[in-house]
């Protein structure tokens, strides 16, 4: 089974085979299923939507919210033991913007990172676990700022599984208050969080200076 296989698989019908009527043990995979789909980049508000239909709305936010945390925490460490110096020789302007814009309150901050809909997680993730911010402050800003999204696709999952409009309806009303939070957000602190987006949409690129 190739990646591509493996990732469209991670559907609906999945949760209705595997995931669903196999109690605890279905719990658990769903959780490193998502840990390692989110930790790779892939959308946390798609394993949010399974969680959703496969748990419900409050379980199904908490245990998607947790893989994700999960995901993040996983990159991180291993860009702070495994890779950081790499990171750092590559990306050294990068990864000072980080670790300048998360200098102060860096759980606020992080916040703000995650609610922007701006930028890459994967890369956040290993650009903070190079420059050295504070893991805990880190991972409680991201698990917070997490939230808003992953609460609105489980209950729109929640939402799709027993044919309720009104959840539906709910969910897209969340979304888009939440939304204009990120729009007044995205204001408040639009210097620094464009200078950290700028910083981050170009990680994958070397500076001048390692193109010579």
């Amino acid at each position: 089974m190739t990646d591509f296989d493996f990732l469209s698989s991670f559907n609906q019908e999945w949760i209705d085979r595997d995931i669903r009527e196999n109690g605890i043990q279905g719990l658990i995979y769903f959780l490193v299923i998502g840990t390692v789909l989110t930790a790779c980049g892939f959308p946390r508000q798609l394993v949010a939507f399974l969680g959703g239909y496969a748990f419900g709305f409050v379980w199904g936010t908490l245990i998607a919210t947790l893989a994700a945390v999960l995901g993040c925490s996983l990159v991180f460490y291993i860009s702070k033991y495994a890779i950081s110096p790499l990171i750092v020789k590559r990306f050294a302007r990068q990864t000072a913007a980080i670790a300048g814009f998360l200098a102060a309150q860096p759980t606020r901050k992080t916040i703000i990172i995650r609610l922007l809909p701006i930028g890459s997680n994967l890369i956040t993730n290993l650009l903070a676990g190079a420059s050295r911010i504070n893991a805990r402050a880190f991972f409680i800003g991201s698990a917070v700022g997490y939230l808003p999204q992953m609460i609105v696709f489980a209950l729109l999952g929640k939402g799709i599984l027993i044919g309720s409009d009104w959840k539906i309806a709910v969910s897209i009303v969340m979304l888009a208050i939440s939304s204009v939070l990120s729009i007044h957000l995205y204001k408040r602190y639009k210097r620094s969080a464009v200078e950290f987006s700028s910083s981050d949409n170009n990680a994958l690129k070397p500076s001048a200076k390692e193109e010579l």
